[in-house]
């Protein structure tokens, strides 16, 4: 079975800094874009940013824009977020995926079909 963990959650103060990784199970995803999306209690899961194949070419939510970087090692097959300047409201579970009909990033949930578990990201005031 296709699966991607992600990993480097946890709590930080406001302002502070958190890297998120993601790898896959068992398989190489680099053909692939990839995308950050996260849901915070009560709302919908919602686009944070995405990745091309090759690590080129970004995308990100005018929420994170400035704030967050993602980018991909296909040679360690590990997707990254690095979130800085962190605020309250970006407390969420934030989830990796894999678009394997996709090379170039998109925003669109719909056309990813690997879904981590999530990891669990908090921002204390």
């Amino acid at each position: 079975q296709v699966q991607v963990i992600e990993s480097g959650g946890g709590l930080v103060q406001a302002g502070g800094s958190l890297r998120l990784s993601c790898a896959p199970s068992g398989r190489t995803f680099s053909s692939y874009a990839m995308g950050w999306f996260r849901q915070a209690p009560g709302k919908d899961r919602e686009f944070v940013a995405a990745i091309d194949w090759a690590g080129g070419s970004t995308a990100y939510a005018d929420s994170v824009k400035g704030r967050f970087t993602m980018s991909r090692d296909n040679a360690k097959n590990t997707l990254y977020l690095q979130m800085n300047s962190l605020k309250p409201e970006d407390t969420a579970v934030y989830y990796c995926a894999v678009c394997r009909r996709c090379t170039w990033p998109t925003s669109t949930q719909s056309r990813y079909d690997v879904w981590g578990q999530g990891s669990q990201v908090t921002v204390s005031s």
